[in-house]
């Protein structure tokens, strides 16, 4: 929806909640429901409201544990039989400065001010240790604002008895624990405040009024950033930009004014805004974000443009270049399918706002921000969060590379006229092992990235990836594939549940880069192999249809499973008897 991306007008948020949830819970779409539970050290009950709506729109649907006031450390730290029976899927503990207990005398010396950090320190991490052992789930932690005075002055801020030293403190040791925890994420208030305006954020009249630490008109901005935390943290990030050229990644227009007249660079002040812009989206790639063009031009003056010595991104940083004169939204859409991911993944970057509404109508899911002048093109696409990183993974910064290589084997494939030759010229090789903490990481980011291959699109969190592994009762199996282009990286994921004599497949999926590749009969293989060894006599497996898994509706069919029960929804169960006659499936890949 429109009016909750980025800039977006939080009094018509704020005035429209009701409404605006009401138009979101019409939208033909599939909502993720989640569990969310927010321990307040202030009034929360607007942040919850604004907060499901931005969720509503990146299609999870929550349900809220909501603490009382200021009850935050109690509903941490004690046993809470309600948040017990709620079972969060994510905590979101809501404070602010006011929450600091006690703060540095004039007549403290160093050693004082230190333990009244330590103090601190300790009683947040029982807060946090306490949770996490008893929830096993995600933790979004507020980091502090600065303070609204500073009694010191500039001297505030390194002296050891100044609020903003010690706040600024305290921020650095949550850090700490947070790069220590991979469960623990932080909502960067001291950098929200600061961007909203300091004085105007922490005006004291909505505290003694309602009890709120922050301006009422600033809670949309607060709740916007969690929702980009939850949504990122459930694999609801965007995953590639389609960029257009004339005016949006240089200034002119380069069939007209030529490519030697194009503003970008550093001999002109439009010139110097584009090239840092370019620069801006370059750095995406080491995200894993895949750069793609869709330009109304002929092909041979964008590659020119993109051939400019002062042109930070060329050819080379595109997977697909779309410059001709279709419309815009049917390039956007050959985009997607060439990249094989859903629309709903992009975000297109376009000057001319009549292009992004032809694009957002005509394409449902994809966003395309207003993105106004180029001096503003960063702060309106950064500041949407679209990319918000959870998690990093090696894959991530290979992730280009793994496309550009999906290409040349298109362009091999096409050169055959025997598909199973094909994939012999290949010469894959695949690593299939149980999980490990290496790769813990990339598997769960996968359960909640991959919907097309994903049977049952169950979705977890690392830290219940890690608990899976080290459970005797699961077969836990990844799949890494490579080829003579290249490595693609961790690919597929099972996870089997060993009840009684039956393996009950909780999960099957594959990142759709590889498909057709025979992965999964590789990965059908293996699992044959480790149930017979376990004296299992069945695998159960189960699908479930979504608007975006119909792709696998077959998969067990296709891999040799009995059709035993399917409802009126189409969710299925199928059934395969551990057998001694099993022919393996896998001809093509060297596991």
């Amino acid at each position: 929806m429109k009016e909750l991306e980025y800039p977006f007008d939080p009094g018509y948020i704020l005035t429209n909640k009701k409404r605006i949830k009401r138009q979101l819970l019409a939208e033909e779409r599939e909502f993720v429901k989640k569990n969310v539970a927010i321990l307040g050290g202030y009034t929360t009950n607007d942040i919850k409201l604004v907060l499901e709506l931005f969720l509503l729109n990146y299609g999870i649907m929550p349900s809220f544990y909501e603490s009382e006031y200021n009850s935050f450390y109690e509903d941490a730290v004690f046993d809470n039989a309600q948040l017990q029976a709620f079972k969060p899927d994510i905590i979101y503990v809501c404070t602010s400065n006011r929450n600091v207990k006690v703060y540095p005398e004039l007549s403290d010396d160093e050693k004082a001010a230190d333990g009244l950090i330590q103090n601190e320190i300790a009683r947040f991490s029982s807060i946090w240790d306490s949770l996490f052992s008893k929830y096993g789930c995600p933790i979004i932690q507020n980091n502090f604002e600065m303070p609204l005075f500073r009694l010191l002055g500039n001297r505030d801020a390194y002296d050891h008895r100044g609020r903003v030293n010690f706040l600024s403190r305290l921020n650095a040791e949550f850090y700490s624990y947070a790069r220590a925890h991979e469960y623990m994420h932080i909502c960067d208030i001291n950098y929200i405040s600061a961007d909203y305006g300091l004085k105007e954020w922490s005006d004291p009249f909505y505290y003694h009024m309602y009890k709120y630490a922050l301006n009422v008109n600033a809670i949309p901005y607060l709740s916007f950033n969690v929702a980009n935390i939850i949504k990122s943290v459930f694999g609801k990030n965007k995953k590639a930009m389609v960029l257009d050229l004339d005016n949006t990644l240089w200034g002119g227009v380069v069939g007209d004014d030529g490519a030697e007249n194009l503003s970008i660079g550093p001999d002109t002040s439009e010139g110097q805004a584009y090239y840092e812009f370019q620069r801006y989206i370059k750095a995406h790639k080491d995200l894993g974000i895949l750069l793609n063009i869709a330009s109304k031009n002929d092909e041979a003056n964008a590659l020119e443009g993109l051939a400019l010595k002062d042109s930070l991104l060329n050819k080379d940083d595109f997977i697909v270049i779309k410059a001709n004169w279709d419309s815009k939204d049917r390039n956007v859409r050959t985009i997607a399918e060439e990249l094989n991911i859903l629309p709903d993944s992009l975000v297109f970057i376009d000057d001319n706002p009549a292009e992004r509404h032809i694009v957002t109508e005509q394409i449902k899911g994809v966003s395309a921000p207003d993105i106004g002048e180029v001096t503003r093109y960063i702060q309106n696409i950064d500041r949407n969060g679209f990319f918000e990183a959870t998690v990093m993974t090696a894959d991530d910064a290979k992730r280009t590379e793994m496309y550009k290589e999906n290409v040349k084997r298109a362009k091999l494939q096409a050169s055959f006229s025997d598909y199973n030759d094909y994939l012999i010229s290949l010469k894959m090789k695949a690593k299939i092992a149980a999980f490990d903490k290496e790769h813990l990481s990339r598997i769960a980011q996968l359960t909640n990235k991959s919907n097309q291959f994903n049977l049952t699109t169950k979705r977890y969190t690392q830290e219940e990836i890690a608990e899976i592994s080290s459970d005797k009762d699961y077969i836990t199996l990844y799949g890494s594939l490579e080829d003579r282009f290249g490595d693609n990286g961790l690919v597929s994921v099972v996870i089997g549940r060993i009840v009684n004599d039956e393996c009950l497949l909780d999960l099957w999926l594959m990142s759709c880069r590889v498909l057709k590749r025979n992965m999964e009969f590789a990965m059908m293989d293996t699992l044959y192999e480790i149930c017979a060894k376990k004296g299992i006599k069945r695998i159960r497996g189960f699908y479930y249809p979504t608007q975006k898994n119909g792709m696998v509706r077959d998969f067990y069919k296709i891999m040799g499973f009995d059709l035993t029960n399917e409802d009126e929804s189409g969710n299925s169960e199928w059934l395969f008897n551990v057998t001694a006659d099993y022919v393996k499936k896998n001809t093509v890949i060297e596991v």
